[in-house]
């Protein structure tokens, strides 16, 4: 196992930027290769943004983490946070065979998420979501 590197986040979407050059550096440092990276962080640009955007209803300043390591053959990330509890993977697929039009709004960047990954799990514990997602490295 490598290194844990890990970043705290403020409740504001202006972070992603912030989350973007984090993952970028940390890539770096453990040799992960561009599309690993870049997969990664779609799919966190995606969660984040969920907790940004519904953990905390009651408003306020909040900050929650991400973990990102390099452990065997796999690169692994913990996502936690503080908010409402909230399991992704609940969210039903959307359904992709219909026009935009009659499509329901929500869960297609979840899909995302569950397809650019090769694993993604759910769990609360003491009071918090925790998000983890891994992925198979090809080097």
């Amino acid at each position: 196992m490598t290194e844990r590197h890990k970043l705290v986040l403020k409740n504001d979407l202006s972070e992603l930027q912030r989350l973007a050059q984090w993952l970028e550096a940390c890539g770096e440092a453990e040799a992960v290769d561009p599309k690993t990276l870049f997969n990664f962080n779609l799919a966190l640009d995606e969660l984040v943004t969920n907790v940004v955007s519904y953990a905390y209803p009651e408003g306020g300043e909040h900050a929650f983490s991400v973990e990102l390591w390099r452990e065997g053959g796999r690169l692994i990330a913990m996502l936690v946070d503080d908010g409402v509890p909230f399991n992704p993977l609940e969210i039903a697929e959307p359904e992709l065979d219909t026009t935009l039009d009659e499509r329901k709004i929500g869960g297609l960047g979840v899909h995302f998420v569950r397809k650019l990954l090769d694993d993604v799990r759910y769990s609360h514990e003491d009071g918090r979501n925790h998000v983890r997602l891994m992925k198979h490295l090809s080097v």
